[in-house]
C-alpha cells in the first residue's frame, strides 16, 4: 500500500509514540477493505508499539479505530485517510499514544474541561482541502478528553449513509446525531460553539485591552501584510479577523504568487499567521467587527464588535477582504450545503455521476466546470453575457469536453428542489425571453466576490460596488482610517496586490501617527 520511501518516514514519526497503540480493524470482502488492511498492515510494520486487530464490530466496512492500549479508543476512520487526510491520520496515531497535540496551553484547558458527551462525525472528501483542519482538530478534541469521540467518514464510500442525511457538501460535521456546522472550522471555532460562557469570557477580556497604534480589521493577505509592517515600526498593533487566512483559506492552488512557484490557500494561511507571530502582534482571530466609531482629530476610532466588546485605536486599517457573491435567487439559501455549492474541489466528489450547474463564465468557473466534468456525469455551464469571460486557453479546454453544455445569455432565476435536496435549475434566456429549466442535482456558484464592507455603509465612503473607496495611500475619507486589499476599490483582487496594499496602507498609517498625537488615557 505504502511505498518505501513513505514508509520510512512514517517509521521516523513513530518513534515519537509515547504509549502503545493498537488499530482495530472492521473489514469486509469489498476491494477497499483489501487496501485498508495493506494500509494498516504497513503501519503496524513500523514500530513494535502498534498493534493491529481485525476484530472490529463497527458497522461501517472498511474502517478502523486508532486507540492506546488498554483504554476505549475514541478516534476512528471510516475511509482510507490517504491525499490529504494522510497527515490526519499521522498526527492521530502519535497524539492517541499520548503524544501532545502542538496547539496553545489555553487551548488544551478548554478542552480537558468540557464536561458531557460529544460524539461527532466528519463527512469529508479525499480531495477536499479544508476537510483535514477539521478532521485534526476533532481528532485532537478526542485524544486529550475522554469524554469526546471523532470518527471520519470518507463520502464517497459511504453513500447510502451521506444520502439517508441528505450531505452535499464537506466537510459536514455532526454531533450526536445531529447536524454541527459545515465548512472549514478552525479548533477555536469549534470550541467557541461547544464551550459555553467562552463568548462572554473573551469579551470581557477584549474590554480590557489598552488601546492601539494601529488595528488592522481583517487577517487576509493584505491585513497580514498591514500587521507585519505596523510591528516592524515598534508600535502597539493589533489584528481583529473574524478568521486569520481569510478567503484565500478556501483557494485550492496558488501558482502567481512570485517566487513561490506552487502553494496552497490553507499552506499560504498558515504561513501568514506564523509570520505575523515573529512579532508582538496582539491576534485577535474569531472576532466580529460591527461597528466602526471615527473618533475626534486627534482622538482615537473605536471598532465595537459583534460581542459588545469595545477596541479603541490612533490609527485604523480596513483589510475585511470579500465573500463568495451570491446569486440572491428563490432557492439559494434553502438549498445551500444541499445541492448548492460554492467549492467544487472540496464538494466536487458528492456529485460522482451526477448533472450539475456552474454558474459563471469567468475563469473561476470555467475552471470549476473542466474540474468537475472529470467527476460528475454532465456539467452545465451558464454564463449571463453573451460570450464567456475566461482565459481562451480554458475555453479550448472546456470546449474540448464530451459532457459539458455551455449555454449563454442565460440569467438564472431559480434554484429547484424537493425532499430536502437540488432537483433542478431555472433560467431565463436573455435574447428570447422564454424561460427555461434544467434537471440537475448540484448547482455550483462562481459568479465573483463582494468586498465585506456592509458594516461600514455611512461611515466610510463605499463605491456603488460596495468596495472602500482610496486614495493611492490607502487613505478613506476618514482621517487615520485605512483600506487595503480586496475590500477596496483597487483594481485586480490577487493575493499579491493585496499584500503590497496592506504594506502601503500600513505604512501610510505610520506616516498619519507621527504627524499626529492622540491624548492620554
Amino acid at each position: 500500500m505504502l511505498d518505501a520511501n513513505i514508509k520510512a518516514q512514517l517509521k521516523a514519526y513513530m518513534e515519537k509514540l509515547v504509549a502503545p497503540i493498537e488499530l482495530v480493524a472492521s473489514l469486509d470482502d469489498s476491494p477497499k477493505s483489501a487496501e485498508m488492511r495493506g494500509l494498516l498492515e504497513d503501519i503496524a510494520s513500523v514500530s513494535d508499539k502498534i498493534a493491529l486487530l481485525e476484530n472490529g464490530i463497527d458497522g461501517r466496512k472498511p474502517s478502523f479505530t486508532v486507540g492506546k492500549v488498554g483504554e476505549p479508543a475514541r478516534i476512528s476512520f471510516a475511509g482510507l485517510p490517504m491525499g490529504h487526510e494522510f497527515t490526519s491520520l499521522i498526527l492521530a496515531l502519535l497524539q492517541a499514544s499520548g503524544y501532545a497535540p502542538k496547539i496553545g496551553d489555553e487551548q488544551i484547558e478548554r478542552i480537558k474541561s468540557l464536561t458531557g458527551e460529544f460524539r461527532f462525525e466528519t463527512y469529508i472528501s479525499l480531495s477536499c482541502h479544508n476537510c483535514p483542519d477539521v478532521v485534526q482538530a476533532l481528532n485532537a478534541m478526542a485524544a486529550l478528553n475522554p469524554r469526546i469521540r471523532h470518527v471520519m467518514i470518507d463520502g464517497a464510500l459511504n453513500q447510502a449513509e451521506v444520502e439517508a442525511r441528505q450531505i452535499m457538501a464537506v466537510p459536514s460535521v455532526w454531533l450526536n446525531g445531529e447536524p454541527f456546522d459545515d465548512g472549514r472550522m478552525t479548533l477555536d471555532e469549534i470550541l467557541a460553539k461547544v464551550d459555553t460562557g467562552a463568548a462572554d469570557r473573551e469579551a470581557a477580556k477584549l474590554a480590557e485591552k489598552a488601546p492601539f497604534d494601529v488595528l488592522v480589521v481583517g487577517g487576509g493577505p493584505a491585513g497580514a501584510a498591514a500587521a507585519v509592517y505596523a510591528a516592524r515600526k515598534g508600535i502597539r498593533t493589533g489584528v481583529l479577523a473574524e478568521r486569520f487566512g481569510g478567503q484565500v483559506m478556501d483557494t485550492l492552488a496558488i501558482e502567481n504568487l512570485i517566487s513561490v512557484p506552487h502553494t496552497d490557500g490553507p499552506k499560504l494561511g498558515r504561513a501568514l499567521e506564523e509570520h505575523v507571530k515573529e512579532y508582538e502582534v496582539d491576534i485577535m482571530n474569531l472576532q466580529k467587527a460591527e461597528a466602526l466609531i471615527p473618533g475626534e482629530a486627534g482622538g482615537y476610532h473605536e471598532i465595537r464588535l459583534a460581542n459588545g466588546a469595545v477596541l479603541k485605536s490612533k490609527a485604523v486599517i480596513l483589510a475585511t477582504g470579500a465573500r463568495w457573491r451570491e446569486l440572491n435567487v428563490p432557492g439559494e439559501q434553502e438549498y445551500r450545503g444541499k445541492g448548492v455549492a460554492y467549492c467544487p474541489h472540496c464538494d466536487g466528489p458528492l456529485f460522482k455521476g451526477k448533472h450539475v450547474a456552474v454558474v459563471g463564465g469567468g475563469n473561476s468557473g470555467v475552471e470549476a466546470a473542466i474540474d468537475l466534468a472529470g467527476i460528475v456525469g454532465h456539467v452545465t455551464l451558464l454564463e449571463f453575457g453573451d460570450a464567456l469571460r475566461a482565459d481562451a486557453v480554458l475555453q479550448s479546454k472546456l470546449y474540448s469536453l464530451a459532457n459539458v453544455t455551455v449555454i449563454k445569455s442565460a440569467q438564472t432565476t431559480e434554484v429547484t428542489g424537493a425532499g430536502g435536496k437540488v432537483n433542478g435549475l431555472s433560467y431565463t434566456d436573455r435574447l428570447t425571453g422564454q424561460s427555461q429549466h434544467i434537471a440537475l442535482e448540484g448547482v455550483f456558484v462562481q459568479i465573483g466576490l463582494l468586498p465585506n464592507t456592509d458594516w461600514l455603509k455611512g461611515v466610510v465612503n463605499l463605491s456603488r460596488f460596495g468596495e472602500i473607496e482610496i486614495d493611492v495611500k490607502g487613505q478613506t475619507n476618514v482621517p487615520g482610517v485605512f483600506g487595503a486589499g480586496d475590500c477596496t476599490t483597487v483594481p485586480y483582487k490577487q493575493i499579491i496586490i493585496a499584500m503590497s496594499e496592506g504594506a502601503k496602507a500600513s505604512l501610510a498609517a505610520f506616516d498619519h501617527l507621527i504627524r499626529s498625537s492622540a491624548p492620554a488615557v
